[in-house]
C-alpha cells in the first residue's frame, strides 16, 4: 500500500517565468510580497526547502533541508487554475483557452438567456466582489443573472440565493457550459452564488465549478483504471469534471481542506489523495491582500507541521502550486510564475536540490512511476533522484 499527498497551495508562485513579459506579469513574485509582510511565517515550508530553491535569493535557506526541492515552469500556453492542474496531472495545454477581455459574443448571451428565461447583467471583465456591489440590487429587483468573466478562460455566473437557490444556478451553469462547447474552449463555468443586503453582499461557499473535460487522460485516469484511489479534497473534482476521481470532498476554507487532508491519515486506502487550497487565491491573492496572503500561509505551515508529524513511514507528500497570483501587484489576475515543489518522505536520506524542472508534468510521471504505472506524458520523472533509505 502506498499513499501519496499531493497539496496545491492555489496561486503560489516563486517568481516570475522568462516569458511571464509575453502575460503582462514581468517581476511578479507570490512568494515575495508574502515575505514583505510582517505576517509571514514558514517555519515548515523553510525546512523542507521552501527557501532553497533556485531563483529565491530574497531570503535564506536552510542548511540541511528536509525535501526534496525544485521549481516548475508551466508548459502550458496559460497561467490558470486548469492549465494548471491539468498540467500537474500530465496533460500540457498547448493552445490557450479563449479568454473574452470585452465580454461573451451577444450569440451566447442571447442562447443563454433564451434557454434560462433570464435576462443578463454585466457581460463584462469585472472584479468579483465589485460586480455584486454593482450589480446585485439590480439583480434583486429584476432577477438577472449577473454574467461576467476576467483575464482567465471563465464564464461566471453571480445571483443571490434568495433570488435564485443554489441548485437552479447550477443547472444554469450547466447550460451555459453546454452552449459554450459548441464552438469555444471555455475552462471553466463557475456559479457564484452571495448572499446579504446591498451593500453588503457576500459570497458564500457554495461556490462550483464546470470545468472542460481534460483533452487526454491523466495520471487520476491511470491510478484510477490500476484499481487505486484517487481522493479529491476541495475543488479538484470540479477542475477535472469528475474524471480519475474515486472519491471527492468539498472544502469551505484551507484549514478544513488540511483537516480533511489530515483526516486521510487514518484511512488505509492506496493511491493518491489530492488537495487544492483555494483561499490563497480566491480570497488573498485576487484581492490583493499581501497581509491576508502571508497569514493564510503563516495557518497553512502550522497544519503542515502536523500533517507531517502524522505521516506513515513511506507516505509521500508533495507540495506546490498551479500559478502565481501576487497580491503587491497592481493587477488582480493570476501571475505568469515558476511554482515550488517540495516532496517529502520520512524515509529520505537527506534533502537534494532538483533545479529547475521544464513543466508541471514531472509531478505527474514521478507519481506515475512511484505506483510502476504505464503513463507517458512531457514530463520527467525526479523519483530515482530524491534518495531514500
Amino acid at each position: 500500500m502506498k499513499r501519496v499527498f499531493l497539496i496545491v497551495m492555489d496561486s503560489f508562485g516563486v517568481g516570475a517565468l522568462p516569458d511571464a513579459n509575453l502575460f503582462g506579469d514581468e517581476g511578479s513574485n507570490t512568494l515575495k510580497a508574502c515575505c514583505s509582510s510582517g505576517k509571514f511565517r514558514a517555519e515548515t515550508l523553510k525546512k523542507l526547502g521552501l527557501f532553497n530553491i533556485d531563483g529565491v535569493d530574497f531570503i535564506s535557506g536552510v542548511e540541511d533541508p528536509m525535501a526534496a526541492y525544485c521549481r516548475l515552469a508551466e508548459r502550458s500556453a496559460a497561467k490558470d487554475t486548469t492549465s494548471g492542474h491539468w498540467e500537474i496531472a500530465g496533460v500540457i495545454s498547448h493552445e490557450p483557452f479563449d479568454t473574452f477581455p470585452h465580454g461573451f459574443p451577444q450569440e451566447i448571451i442571447d442562447e443563454f438567456s433564451a434557454q434560462t428565461g433570464r435576462k443578463v447583467l454585466c457581460n463584462a471583465v469585472y472584479s468579483g466582489t465589485e460586480v455584486i456591489l454593482d450589480y446585485g440590487e439590480a439583480h434583486e429587483k429584476t432577477g438577472d443573472l449577473i454574467v461576467y468573466t476576467s483575464a482567465d478562460s471563465v464564464f461566471q455566473i453571480a445571483a443571490h440565493e434568495e433570488v435564485v437557490p443554489v441548485e437552479t444556478l447550477y443547472k444554469y451553469c450547466e447550460t451555459a457550459r453546454k452552449i459554450l462547447n459548441k464552438k469555444y474552449r471555455v475552462g471553466r463555468v463557475i456559479a457564484r452564488p452571495f448572499i446579504g443586503r446591498y451593500p453588503n453582499y457576500t459570497r458564500t461557499p457554495n461556490r462550483h465549478d464546470f470545468s472542460l473535460k481534460p483533452f487526454a487522460p491523466t495520471v487520476l485516469d491511470a491510478l484510477k483504471e490500476s484499481g487505486r484511489s484517487v481522493i479529491g479534497i476541495g475543488k479538484i473534482n470540479d477542475i477535472f469534471a469528475g474524471c480519475g476521481i474515486t472519491e471527492t470532498y468539498k472544502t469551505v476554507s484551507n484549514a478544513d481542506g488540511m483537516n480533511k487532508t489530515s483526516s486521510f491519515l487514518k484511512n488505509d486506502f492506496d493511491g493518491l489523495c489530492f488537495v487544492n487550497l483555494v483561499d490563497f487565491d480566491s480570497v488573498y491573492g485576487h484581492r490583493n491582500d499581501v497581509d491576508g496572503y502571508a497569514s493564510a500561509v503563516a495557518e497553512f505551515d502550522l497544519q503542515l507541521k502536523e500533517f507531517i508529524d502524522g505521516m506513515r513511514e513511506d507516505d509521500a507528500l508533495i507540495v506546490t502550486a498551479d500559478h502565481g497570483c501576487d497580491p503587491s501587484t497592481p493587477s488582480t489576475d493570476h501571475s505568469r510564475e515558476y511554482v515550488p515543489m517540495l516532496y517529502y518522505e520520512k524515509r529520505m536520506k537527506s534533502g537534494v536540490n532538483l533545479g529547475t524542472g521544464s513543466t508541471f508534468a514531472d509531478i505527474a510521471a514521478t507519481i506515475a512511476e512511484i505506483f510502476g504505472l504505464p503513463f507517458p506524458c512531457e514530463g520527467t520523472s525526479f523519483y530515482k533522484r530524491i534518495g531514500l533509505k
